[in-house]
């Protein structure tokens, strides 16, 4: 597997919009390639777009509580890491 470092945590999840809610511990941009880990959860997804408090941003760093849209569904405490 690639070299992977966690930069946050799931904190939510909205089933109706295909949305995950990440509690940031390190930075996150638009078009880097993160891993969902969890007991029940194993998903890689490209970051094609994300929003802080429904805003749309191209990054976002530590401390900062970002959506994302995801393939399928996740859940609070999975692990987020960023895939080099």
């Amino acid at each position: 597997m690639a070299d992977e470092k966690e930069i946050g945590r799931i904190s939510g999840y909205f089933s109706h919009v295909g949305v995950a809610a990440i509690k940031l511990s390190s930075g996150l941009k638009v078009g880097d390639k993160i891993h969902i880990k969890g007991h029940t959860t194993d998903v890689e997804v490209k970051v094609g777009s994300m929003q802080i408090e429904r805003t749309a941003v191209k990054a976002a760093k530590k401390g900062d509580h970002i959506g994302i849209k995801v393939p399928e569904k996740v859940r609070p405490n999975d692990a987020v890491s960023l895939v080099k």
